[in-house]
């Protein structure tokens, strides 16, 4: 229960990054740790002690096997986040070339 807990506050540490900072680079890397954590929480959601991997072999009886859907969801939403973060570091260096700074404050005075 703890490494879930763990897992909520990296979450919100991610959060708080996105809300308080006004530097771009700054909100992207804590969009990442969001999109991080709730990677993490889903490999730990299908996560089962004891387990085995979820392949089947003749003459062997079923035992308590892993969950490979969280897995898999997780594989696409690492490729998802990699266009992601790729889309806003693209946003950004265009608004830095146009407007010589990182800071959202700046660029909402120089956009009118």
């Amino acid at each position: 229960m703890i490494i879930y807990l763990l897992c909520f506050i990296l979450f919100l540490v991610g959060l708080y990054g996105v809300l308080t900072k006004r530097n771009l680079i700054k909100i992207i890397l804590s969009l990442s740790i969001m999109e991080y954590s709730a990677n993490l929480f889903l490999v730990l959601f299908g996560y089962k002690r004891d387990a085995l991997f979820p392949i089947l072999e003749k003459g062997k009886e079923i035992q308590s096997m892993v969950d490979p859907l969280p897995q898999a969801l997780v594989l696409t939403s690492i490729v998802i986040e990699l266009g992601i973060t790729a889309m806003l570091v693209a946003l950004a260096v265009r608004l830095y070339q146009k407007y010589k700074t990182f800071d959202i404050t700046k660029i909402r005075r120089l956009s009118g």
